[in-house]
């Protein structure tokens, strides 16, 4: 029989979502999974548990078979191999401190305003009401279903547009099959366009305009002829776009503000208007008195060459995006319309001949630097005088503009300031010494060299090309030099760590060897790095390192296992030196500094500086170490304290968008003429997202489908599985079981100890059981045969959520994270996972020193037989521990080193624990030492080696507890 199709008119019973359902029991389901956090929050907010609370009174003991759960919780599959749901939730920001202490600046302060700009005297009045829009006018389509529809093809599927047509063609089919006098939404692809083209909301038109070479003709170079085309978009009606974005209210900063902690009094730096840079262009804007009151909103720019295809012909461009400086860093990291596509640059290009001449080159640059120029001007107005916008939380206020940091990698820096390949774009250091020191390079310092020294002095001795302007010189109060940003991507994770280090490591290992045994000792670390154990999100890497195309992604998952597999194989001071630079890197990566972590950073720097001298010892490298990217690291310090926290301001967030504004479109265009099927496809997904941000706060979507991007694709290499991401909530950390137990598993507890093969099961129960009920009984002094058995009922659960915070990590709501921990006896119709973890030990100990380290052997719901026996519930585990091999980190890795914890016989030492007491999950890797290893599987690596490291760089929240 056919399925009827229902309209979504059941609510969502929890107050403030707007979600609809077909069916009471899809709504149900929603309300178990969708609100679990809510409901996680209720409960830990009313009555906090402790390892002997009551975890549920219901009893179970009415249906033997029944799932004996939480509802709130994940939904866990039966299958022990199945993935679980994943979360669609953008990540925000944490709610600030009440140990923080905000100050504002006084004079340029955002101060709310009405649309003609006088000031409004309470500034803690609310804002006027939003225009409030015809609940039935969902112009230009004609009603809620075809825009959604459209969204849909358009923005979500990306349909071709013979497919639309097809589409709309069936629809009428099936309409006059039935006798519907009903006509599809859309009468063609055709039509849908035009719908789309002709909505108001977000249209910001494209513009062009050509450059060409307007110098002497000289030779014949066929460039000198040739015209190039740069399209852009007004960034001044972008950037009002920006700010007016509903979807970002609460998340801007209106002021340039010092955040410090109340009682240390410590500054703190985190998003970008806590920066000394926006404080002091404030204080330059205060001395114009018709500053006064106005909000400074700095730019932020980013550009970067992208290659859509390996074909031939045509397959790169270069896309310019802009940001702006109020928006918290995580608006700017998420895919929230926070950056926007403004341009398509030029690529000059010309016969081979002639692509090297110092004439073309100087062409290039200047055709980038007055393109800029061109497509910034009309902000250029708005950056001496104040203009009275309309922001995201419904006031007006006097604007004010400045050019802001620059988001670039290293060959696009030295096109940016001009500068010589191999010179340092922030300090005049000389390129033969970069970390010789040097002073701060200024505009008005270069421009007094080229008054006083010619072009070849310049360009051997200073490192600037004479005559070359930056497009900044235009514009008031900027100064390239300083507008530099801080490029964690290319500078740290892909320039030093990756094209140096694990470059210079295999270097080294070459050179001390003979090419077979270098070759062997290069495959035993590849087989180390393939053998680490599983762990959420983390990538796995087969067969070791070795594969041709490097990515950022693969640079990132190869920081969190390498200096693990590498030890034993280099000199420890080797070890020492990448150590500390992913102390450097894992401290410099976390969402909010203080001026303590400031100084780690040149502590660690330091180091490295120090230990790295083993390569030029070496031989590695001879020449020293005057590497632009690498020398980077000495201005992170200063670019910390003026931009706030680098992971606002990276090349990461410029490449994301390449995906979403460049890649696809060009995929979606017929590659004939592509730029200008590009722009009209990015022109349509802007009117899409503008107008689903308009009905959504509106009130007039009430559809669980429909968000503000599509979800990213998701790589398969991305990681081993899909058991973390982020969500919303407010905990420090917490561990809960799935919500569904194992099927067909025995429930009775020698049952279940034989079919686990765990003949001490029932005494570790009966001990765990006891200790719960009489907590003023030191279990110690009873034998364990003689506390009482325990004969309720055991249920038995493939895995359990950790939820935690982690400000550092793709987090949700207040920072809060989650991942999936598994004791499964076979993950993925293959061998057992048995995850290990972090158990809290004393939490008046700092770092690893409060916790210990177990292996999850299972997870398990103790359950009572009789109420008045045993009035409580436990979730727990069945852990096998590990213990410290010594009172400190191992003196080369920084991490820790732990050992299996064994009985005289040798067994593993276990118990029951409350899961409570479980941190979250926690990374081992086996120490090889010297020797090589043989071919282990991921999933024996535990039980392969004898010591491991708890690997504190398998995430940032793991490098901030297991120091």
């Amino acid at each position: 029989m056919r399925r009827t199709n229902l309209i979504r008119n059941i609510p969502c019973t929890y107050e403030g979502c707007k979600k609809l359902f077909t069916t009471i029991s899809g709504r149900r389901r929603h309300e178990r999974s969708g609100h679990r956090k809510d409901r996680f929050l209720l409960r830990l907010h009313t009555s906090r548990q402790k390892p002997n609370s009551d975890h549920d009174s219901s009893d179970p003991e009415s249906d033997n078979d029944r799932d004996y759960e939480d509802p709130f919780l994940p939904l866990e599959q039966h299958s022990e191999g199945d993935f679980d749901e994943d979360f669609d939730e953008d990540f925000d920001e944490r709610r600030p401190s009440e140990e923080e202490v905000v100050t504002i600046h006084p004079i340029i302060n955002g101060r709310p305003c009405d649309k003609h700009g006088i000031y409004i005297p309470d500034p803690n009045t609310p804002p006027p009401p939003w225009e409030e829009r015809d609940p039935e006018d969902f112009s230009p389509f004609d009603s809620c279903a075809s825009f959604k529809l459209a969204d849909l093809l358009f923005r979500k599927v990306q349909m071709s547009e013979g497919n639309i047509t097809e589409l709309m063609q069936i629809w009428a089919e099936w309409a006059q099959n039935i006798d519907l006098d009903v006509d599809p939404p859309f009468a063609d692809a055709k039509d849908m366009y035009a719908k789309i083209d002709s909505n108001q909301l977000g249209h910001i038109p494209w513009q062009s305009f050509s450059v060409s070479y307007d110098g002497e003709p000289g030779d014949e170079a066929p460039w000198k002829s040739k015209t190039f085309d740069v399209w852009f978009r007004d960034p001044r009606k972008v950037l009002i776009a920006q700010l007016g974005n509903r979807d970002f209210a609460g998340e801007m900063d209106f002021s340039p503000k010092i955040v410090r902690e109340k009682t240390s009094k410590v500054r703190r730096y985190q998003h970008f208007m806590s920066g000394a840079w926006a404080w002091r262009q404030a204080d330059i804007l205060a001395e114009n008195p018709s500053n006064h009151g106005t909000c400074f909103c700095p730019i932020i720019l980013g550009s970067d060459k992208t290659t859509v295809s390996v074909a031939t012909g045509q397959n790169d461009y270069y896309p310019l995006y802009m940001s702006n400086g109020l928006i918290h860093n995580n608006v700017r990291r998420a895919h929230r319309n926070g950056v926007t596509l403004i341009a398509f640059l030029a690529i000059a290009r010309t016969a081979m001949g002639y692509s090297h001449s110092e004439e073309f080159r100087r062409f290039r640059r200047e055709i980038f630097h007055e393109s800029l120029q061109v497509i910034l001007s009309s902000l250029k107005p708005g950056m001496t005088t104040p203009e009275v916008l309309l922001y995201a939380d419904g006031h007006y206020r006097r604007t004010i503009y400045g050019i802001g940091p620059y988001i670039a990698d290293y060959p696009e820096q030295v096109l940016l300031c001009c500068i010589v390949q191999g010179w340092c774009p922030k300090c005049t250091a000389h390129s033969k010494n970069l970390d010789g020191g040097g002073g701060r390079r200024t505009e008005a310092l270069t421009e007094k060299y080229m008054n006083k020294f010619c072009g070849d002095v310049l360009w051997k001795e200073y490192g600037i090309v004479d005559g070359a302007i930056p497009f900044t010189d235009d514009f008031p109060r900027a100064d390239i030099y300083e507008l530099i940003a801080p490029d964690i991507l290319h500078q740290l994770v892909k320039g030093t760590f990756k094209d140096h280090l694990v470059t210079w490591v295999e270097q080294y290992i070459k050179s001390e060897n003979s090419p077979a045994d270098a070759d062997e000792t290069l495959a035993d670390i590849d087989r180390r790095i393939a053998a680490v154990p599983l762990f959420p999100s983390l990538r796995r890497f087969y067969e070791g390192r070795r594969f041709k195309q490097w990515t950022g992604d693969d640079s990132k998952a190869l920081m969190k296992v390498y200096l693990a597999c590498i030890y034993g194989h280099v000199p420890p001071q080797m070890v020492r030196a990448i150590a500390a630079f992913l102390e450097f890197c894992y401290l410099v990566r976390r969402e909010i500094l203080d001026d303590r972590d400031i100084d780690k950073l040149d502590t660690f720097l330091l180091k490295f500086h120090t230990e790295r001298e083993i390569f030029r010892e070496a031989g590695i490298r001879a020449d020293g170490f005057c590497l632009p990217r690498q020398h980077s690291m000495v201005h992170y310090r200063d670019q910390i304290t003026e931009y706030g926290a680098p992971n606002g301001l990276c090349t990461s967030i410029t490449e994301s968008k390449h995906i979403k504004a460049v890649k696809q479109p060009w995929r979606r265009s017929n590659r004939y003429n592509a730029i200008s099927q590009m722009l009209i496809t990015n022109q349509r997904l802007d009117k899409l997202a503008t107008t689903l941000v308009e009905l959504r706060v509106s009130g007039m979507l009430n559809s669980p489908t429909l968000n503000i991007d599509p979800p990213v694709p998701v790589k398969e290499d991305k990681g081993d599985d899909n058991d973390s991401d982020e969500i919303d909530g407010d905990v420090i950390a917490e561990v809960q079981l799935a919500r569904r137990q194992l099927p067909q598993i025995p429930r009775k507890i020698l049952a279940l100890a034989l079919h686990l093969n765990l003949p001490q099961l029932p005494k570790l129960i009966a001990q765990f059981v006891f200790e719960r009920d009489h907590p003023e009984v030191p279990t110690e002094l009873i034998p364990i045969e003689q506390l009482p058995l325990f004969n309720g009922k055991i249920f038995l659960y493939p895995s359990a959520i950790a939820v935690h915070r982690a400000p550092s990590d793709l987090s949700g709501l207040y920072c809060m994270r989650y991942k999936r921990i598994r004791s499964i006896s076979s993950w993925r119709d293959g061998p057992e996972r048995r995850d290990c973890v972090y158990v809290m030990h004393d939490p008046n100990l700092a770092g690893f020193g409060g916790l210990h380290i177990a292996q999850v052997e299972a997870f398990l719901r103790v359950v009572p037989r009789c109420r008045h026996q045993f009035p409580r519930l436990y979730p727990c585990a069945l852990v096998s521990w590990f213990k410290k091999v010594n009172d400190s980190p191992c003196p080369d890795t920084g991490m820790w080193v732990v050992e299996r914890e064994l009985t005289e016989r040798g067994s593993k030492v276990m118990s029951v624990i409350h899961l409570d007491t479980i941190l979250r999950g926690a990374h081992l890797i086996g120490i090889g030492g010297s020797n090589c290893i043989p071919e282990i599987q991921c999933t024996d690596s535990l039980n392969a080696f004898k010591t491991f490291f708890v690997n504190k760089y398998i995430d940032y929240h793991a490098h901030e507890i297991a120091f």
